[in-house]
């Protein structure tokens, strides 16, 4: 005889599956609190579905999923999606979209957007270089530094890009595009155009941007939020190889728990492109004194008192204190740098012209 259950039966069972997810999920991306990795899902709303490589079928796509190179995702009229770049930097899908992660390691970092609406933001020093390496069924293109970026792409027709601030260079001509210009990418011709007033009052009214806005402010509140004790656990078992592993790349992602998302947290005080404050810095909980001409950041007020590898006093959001948080002596570190895409020097273009391209394959 088939068992009948009442629907709130099975609304409770789902529930109680559903926080055990949550659970376990929390405690597996504790683990990793600090991380330098790339393809974290890190927000979904509306309907959204992974297709992992070397699989058959298109999966509902879920907050604990972390993509690897090849996976796929996608989403419909209602979908928004977050995903995480390099440190600093996330990818936000619009509805009826479509992406593929094509290399998730931070060195070699690539997104196709296949169809859709995609915005990057990228939060960081300013003047790292980040190449993020992004391609379209008509162009390929190198995010190479900190700004705001929004790309549509029509399959068969063609690829926009704005950019409204930043630099990108194009992959097919080494052109520099820095913020204010519109691109659009045809079969053969590249123009670039300077953004109009017009275009601009069109950027606020793109569906999936009041999303992007609301996303980087809760972001910045994460990152706020985060306290002297999670600080101190995270950087327990953090060694000089894990700093290294992300020095280039501005700063490191953390899972602040509390708000149930991955942050920034840079290495030094800075905003997001979107005007928010990232105050808590990776300084804020290492402790560093002693050697090496670094600065050290304090909390939200961004105050600077170490000076040449002083120690920190910590602001109102930063929450450091020299008697919990452990001190550790400056390692002798390389100056930044970042790998040179595979160009020649990219030049510049002025607005209107006209630049012949090769299309990329499909």
């Amino acid at each position: 005889m088939r068992q009948k259950f009442h629907l709130s039966s099975l609304s409770l069972i789902s529930g109680l599956l559903l926080c055990c997810a949550l659970n376990g999920f929390a405690q597996n991306r504790e683990k990793y609190v600090i991380s330098a990795k790339a393809g974290g899902i890190n927000a979904v709303t509306g309907q959204a579905s992974m297709h992992a490589k070397g699989e058959a079928d298109w999966q509902q796509l879920m907050i604990t999923d972390d993509l690897d190179a090849g996976d796929r995702v996608r989403t419909a009229y209602d979908g928004r999606v977050e995903i995480l770049l390099n440190p600093g930097s996330y990818l936000r899908l619009g509805g009826n979209s479509e992406v593929e992660l094509s290399n998730n390691s931070l060195a070699n970092l690539e997104v196709r957007l296949i169809r859709g609406t995609a915005i990057v933001e990228a939060t960081g020093v300013e003047e790292t270089q980040l190449l993020i390496n992004i391609s379209t069924p008509h162009a390929r293109m190198a995010i190479d530094r900190q700004g705001l970026y929004r790309l549509n792409v029509v399959p068969n027709d063609a690829t926009e890009l704005i950019v409204r601030k930043g630099r990108v260079i194009l992959g097919d001509t080494n052109t520099k595009i820095k913020g204010g210009n519109k691109v659009v990418f045809s079969a053969t011709v590249v123009s670039v155009a300077k953004l109009t007033d017009q275009d601009k009052k069109f950027e606020k009214t793109i569906p999936v941007e009041a999303w992007s806005k609301d996303r980087a402010e809760t972001l910045a509140k994460a990152n706020r939020r985060i306290n002297n004790r999670m600080l101190t656990s995270a950087f327990s078992s953090f060694s000089e190889n894990d700093f290294f592993s992300g020095f280039r790349r501005s700063g490191f992602w953390f899972y602040n728990s509390q708000s149930s998302c991955y942050t920034f947290l840079p290495f030094g005080y800075t905003n997001s492109p979107y005007g928010n404050r990232y105050p808590t810095t990776i300084y804020s909980g290492y402790g560093y004194s002693g050697a090496g001409n670094y600065p050290v950041a304090g909390g939200s007020n961004g105050n600077y008192p170490g000076g040449n590898g002083g120690t920190a006093s910590g602001g109102n959001g930063g929450s450091y204190s020299p008697s919990s948080a452990p001190v550790r002596t400056m390692p002798t570190m390389p100056a930044p740098s970042a790998p040179a895409p595979s160009m020649a020097a990219p030049r510049d273009v002025d607005s209107g012209q006209r630049v012949r391209a090769t299309p990329e394959r499909p």
